[in-house]
């Protein structure tokens, strides 16, 4: 069964300047590069020709260095910031067809937005920063309170639901930030660097926190950040951006064992492949292996294609015989030391 697209993005663009229109044909016809176009026209190119698409339940990471054009981009999907070209699809609503008043009922039903900085009202309690788009609704008071102490249980603040921002840990001020983005039940959350203002520490434990709300919830997610370690531990795919430009997507161990130029090998470099990669990467296909060893021992260890780097490991630490890859029933590859070591050292898929 085909799983649903909910986000279409397609050949978006984002110029900053006094003429984006005109740069923008000038970069089709004359190729220009993003230093050209500040040195040449005075303007800057923020996202260039950006296009992927997002399906139901996904949490899709969009990772970059500062300046990559990521949280420019994620703006576009509300119309925070208004694309200079291209086409965004939401739950199959054009997004840049809606007028200001649609655009404002789109924002508060179907799309929440958690900010890194937080963005909660010092003047309200905990609860009522987490039942203002219910307020913005107009839904009836004792309704929305209702609501939003549910969603304050949800992410365990329910005690906390009196108290005001400033007397909460920046933890805590991040899960009021993310119960006030959910307290709508939007269909899609988009989400800006929202742990990275803090401690390590903290941060894991609401990485940990976030990926067990979303196998609840199972919202589409946007995730925007800068560290490649916390997009591998959240997201099902990551898109890498660079000069405004995805210069690839796909899942943590697509990235990792074939990065699509030296820039995004740079990046992932230093990521531990021992829980990215899994057994289908690294095997050789049964029948390639058969050809050249025509029998195989009979106490062989059996995993499963998805089986981590690390438990690989394990199992030929203690055993000096290949390891079986099945699909189900199916034994469909061998794993040897020597395919373990290659894939540690070199990080390259076994041919």
């Amino acid at each position: 069964m085909t799983q649903e697209t909910v986000i279409e993005i397609s050949n978006v663009w984002k110029i900053f300047g006094a003429n984006p229109d005109i740069t923008l044909k000038a970069i089709r016809e004359r190729g220009l590069s993003k230093a050209q176009v500040l040195a040449e026209l005075n303007a800057a190119v923020g996202v260039a020709d950006v296009s992927f698409d997002v399906k139901r339940g996904e949490i899709f990471c969009i990772m970059g260095l500062s300046g990559s054009g990521k949280s420019t981009l994620v703006r576009h999907f509300n119309r925070l910031l208004e694309p200079t070209d291209g086409k965004i699809i939401i739950e199959g609503v054009d997004v840049m067809a809606l007028s200001p008043r649609e655009l404002q009922k789109f924002r508060n039903e179907k799309i929440g937005m958690v900010f890194q900085n937080f963005a909660l009202m010092p003047h309200r309690s905990v609860l009522d920063n987490v039942a203002l788009p219910l307020e913005i609704r107009k839904v009836p008071k004792n309704e929305r309170m209702r609501q939003a102490a549910a969603i304050l249980d949800i992410v365990e603040l329910g005690p906390w639901g009196a108290k005001f921002a400033h007397e909460l840990s920046g933890g805590m001020q991040q899960r009021v930030g993310l119960a006030r983005a959910l307290a709508a039940n939007p269909d899609v959350l988009l989400m800006d660097e929202p742990f990275s203002a803090l401690d390590p520490l903290i941060r894991r434990q609401l990485q940990d926190e976030f990926i067990g709300l979303s196998k609840v919830l199972k919202k589409t997610t946007i995730f925007i950040t800068h560290d490649l370690d916390e997009a591998v531990r959240i997201g099902d795919r990551i898109a890498i951006m660079r000069d405004g430009k995805m210069v690839q997507m796909g899942t943590a161990e697509d990235i990792v064992m074939n990065p699509a130029d030296d820039y995004v090998a740079d990046f992932v470099a230093g990521i531990s492949r021992l829980k990215v990669v899994h057994a289908h990467a690294v095997m050789q296909p049964l029948e390639g292996y058969l050809a050249d060893c025509t029998t195989l021992p009979a106490d062989l260890n059996r995993v499963g294609a998805d089986e981590n780097l690390s438990t690989l490991i394990n199992l030929a630490i203690d055993n000096d015989n290949p390891i079986l890859v099945a699909d189900g029933a199916k034994d469909i590859g061998v794993i040897t030391r020597k395919d373990l070591l290659r894939t540690v050292i070199e990080g390259t898929e076994v041919s």
